[in-house]
């Protein structure tokens, strides 16, 4: 029997994969300690794989310490997260390894932005993980409800945001800047300030898919699909507003 679960802008919390897994026996189940333990995991892994370039970088001041370290996170992040939202299966043996290859993406260019901006990194992560926090109080109180309406217009947004930043770097190949992405103007914070916020929304969207994926009984190995794709939000909200942080900075 398909479970019933809403849908979310994260590529990586799929409603679909959720919906397509069969309910699970009793024993068998995706539990909301399960999933938490396993994020919680994933978290520790990907700071671990950010430590290297982040220390190599910091100690040498040279920049292609971590080019190709970021590279291979970046590439090698891609390919797993993509097996891993089309194949659910695979979640427990490859969200592990997709979040030491994001470790590496994210340790090399917050290393690069913290050596131009001192103490930019600290910031990012405190404001990540405060915005966590704030949303899972909010959402646990009851404060913030995932209804039909909220979720359309977050994942509409989020597919907005997707389709502007594809269009860059198509752009790119052909060296047209897209000003607003990156600039440090007044426009360029506000449009930061808004993908920010479009990012952390959909936190609430991925605790309603993880708590509707608990109740309906999905599978365990579902536990390590559900952190991967929370660890996926998370990764794209510390980007922005480390992105954010470096046009403050730039004013």
């Amino acid at each position: 029997m398909p479970l019933p679960v809403p849908r979310t802008g994260n590529p990586g919390l799929n409603e679909r994969t959720f919906a397509s897994q069969p309910r699970a026996a009793l024993g068998e189940r995706m539990t909301l300690q399960g999933a938490i333990n396993k994020s919680f995991l994933l978290l520790v892994v990907l700071l671990a794989g950010a430590l290297w370039p982040w220390s190599q970088y910091l100690s040498t001041g040279d920049a292609s310490v971590v080019s190709s370290a970021v590279l291979i996170g970046a590439i090698g992040g891609l390919v797993l997260a993509v097996i891993i939202s089309f194949k659910a299966t695979m979640a427990p043996y490859l969200a592990v390894p997709y979040a030491a290859l994001e470790g590496l993406a994210v340790g090399g260019i917050s290393a690069l932005l913290e050596r131009r901006y001192p103490g930019i990194a600290i910031q990012a992560v405190g404001l990540t993980f405060g915005v966590l926090a704030v949303l899972l109080v909010a959402y646990r109180m009851r404060l913030i409800r995932a209804t039909e309406r909220f979720r359309a217009i977050v994942i509409g947004a989020t597919g907005a945001i997707a389709l502007v930043y594809i269009l860059s770097m198509i752009l790119g190949f052909f060296h047209v800047n897209v000003p607003v992405l990156n600039a440090a103007t007044p426009l360029g914070i506000v449009v930061s300030l808004v993908i920010v916020g479009v990012a952390a929304l959909n936190l609430v969207l991925d605790f309603d898919l993880i708590e509707s994926g608990v109740a309906g009984g999905a599978p365990r190995y579902m536990e390590w699909y559900a952190a991967f794709g929370l660890l996926v939000t998370l990764v794209w909200l510390y980007m922005e507003i480390l992105r954010l942080l470096s046009k403050v900075r730039r004013q």
